[in-house]
């Protein structure tokens, strides 16, 4: 039952890591190079990763530099950009190409907060969902005369206990990126 309880347990920390990763995107006023994670730039045909064909740097607070290592992937870096979700206009002097963040407006800011809460919620009901698959997998356990009732109720009480740390971990996450982007 320790492994089952382990791989439930394991789940449930990559969904916590996946909805860090997802607020990493996010920006909150700051450069922030992890926004470009997700973007892909075609390299001789080959949809790569910017950060596999530049090198990125926050010079400034509200700056991100990205330097291609081939002069030729400017055009292409710049269309990655001007495509993506991230809302910026890139500028280019021919070697570089500089993302300028804009102050967030109280309003932009009250909409990211919302969505980092729904993404939270999102993360909190795939929590609760591998909750209930653990509980199910136990209770078969039981049925299958693997474990007795007393370990069932121990194994569901473990459980419990998993979700509501994961569901505290979420609520810090969903806490702390709140506050990032409300502060001016």
């Amino acid at each position: 039952m320790e492994n089952t309880l382990k791989n439930f347990e394991d789940k449930m920390g990559k969904s916590c890591k996946a909805l860090e990763e997802d607020y990493a995107t996010i920006r909150a006023g700051r450069a922030n190079p992890n926004i470009l994670n997700k973007l892909m730039v075609d390299y001789y045909g080959v949809p790569t990763p910017i950060q596999s064909v530049a090198n990125i740097s926050v010079p400034e607070a509200r700056i991100i530099m990205i330097a291609p290592w081939e002069k030729s992937l400017i055009k292409a870096i710049e269309k990655a950009i001007n495509t993506s979700d991230i809302g910026i206009n890139p500028n280019n002097d021919g070697k570089v190409i500089r993302l300028v963040f804009p102050e967030l407006t109280e309003e932009r800011r009250k909409e990211l907060s919302k969505e980092v809460k729904k993404k939270g919620d999102v993360a909190k009901v795939a929590i609760r969902n591998i909750r209930r698959d653990a509980n199910e997998a136990i209770k078969k356990m039981e049925k299958n005369g693997d474990i007795t009732e007393d370990e069932q109720k121990e194994g569901e009480d473990k459980v419990q206990k998993l979700t509501d740390k994961y569901i505290e971990n979420i609520d810090k996450l969903i806490e702390n990126k709140t506050k990032e982007i409300m502060t001016v």
